[in-house]
């Protein structure tokens, strides 16, 4: 069975950082692509960044530069290193399998970020 359990979410002012975590397990992490996506209030799910098997990867705009996304496959974990933070990146942020752009795979239970002054 798939298991992703994310962390590292929290509120932090404007300009801030956070560092999400995701442990992954009940699958052969090593040879999937992962993704990050987030959930705003009142909005769907949006896809925000991949990592395929290779360590390839690919961001939405919006995030670009501020934004790392990467892997440990030793440990069977996903991160996602967040800078710059905005209020428009407030959002669940969750692990997810999957390819680049995708929001339909398995993933966690999320994490909350909040960006407020």
């Amino acid at each position: 069975e798939v298991q992703l359990v994310e962390s590292g979410g929290g509120l932090v002012q404007p300009g801030g950082s956070l560092r999400l975590s995701c442990a992954a397990s009940g699958f052969v992490f090593r040879i999937y692509a992962m993704n990050w996506v987030r959930q705003a209030p009142g909005k769907g799910l949006e896809w925000v960044s991949n990592i395929d098997n290779r360590g390839l990867t690919r961001y939405i705009d919006s995030v670009k530069g501020r934004f790392t996304i990467s892997r440990d496959n030793a440990k069977n974990a996903l991160y996602l290193q967040m800078n710059s933070l905005k209020p428009e990146d407030t959002a669940v942020y969750y692990c997810a399998l999957g390819g680049a752009g995708s929001t339909l795979g398995s993933r966690g239970q999320g994490t909350q970020v909040t960006v407020s002054s």
